[in-house]
């Protein structure tokens, strides 16, 4: 007797399950407002049983955090232009894009209100973006502020502007914000 190849399948029902939950959540949130999210909701929407979902996820919050994890890992691309300032520039303006999407505030907003973790699951890539601009400039030599500094300067207006009012950032307005945070180094 032959040992049969064993093939990796691609995906498989993990993978449709997430896919299919994840969608679900876009979906209602582009339909509902956020308070009326369940996971029974979701299941239904997705086409899983709620306890599918409960097993996996555990609660609604850690739901809504894979979900923004995903959504907000990779969206926005690291610029290198050759100098911090046209770094910053093009990345305030990526974002500010990004967060006038009216499906994004939706997520957002339901992942900051659905517990602690929820903020962080909103912005742990765009630090770590942060972070590698800074890294770079400052092997180029140059002068740069702390990330903590650029989180404070750069994504808290940011991220105010989009969740907490109810006009949008433009490009231009986020990439203002840049002069000032450099000027202080």
């Amino acid at each position: 007797m032959t040992e049969a190849t064993v093939q990796p399948r691609p995906g498989g029902r993990s993978a449709r399950v997430r896919a299919a939950v994840h969608r679900a959540v876009g979906e209602l949130l582009a339909e509902e407002p956020a308070e009326v999210l369940t996971i029974p909701a979701i299941a239904a929407r997705a086409g899983v049983h709620a306890t599918t979902v409960y097993r996996r996820w555990g609660s609604l919050a850690q739901l809504l955090a894979d979900v923004a994890t995903s959504r907000f890992s990779g969206d926005v691309v690291v610029p290198d232009t050759g100098s911090l300032v046209g770094d910053l520039e093009r990345w305030t303006g990526d974002v500010a894009t990004d967060l006038a999407d009216p499906d994004v505030l939706a997520l957002m907003r339901a992942t900051i209100g659905s517990g602690p973790e929820g903020g962080c699951a909103c912005t742990a890539d765009r630090h770590a973006q942060l972070g590698a601009i800074i890294e770079r400039e400052r092997a180029r030599g140059g002068k740069v502020p702390s990330v903590e500094r650029a989180v404070d300067g750069l994504l808290g207006p940011l991220y105010y502007r989009a969740i907490f009012s109810g006009e949008p950032a433009s490009g231009e307005w986020a990439r203002g914000l840049v002069a000032p945070l450099l000027a202080a180094v």
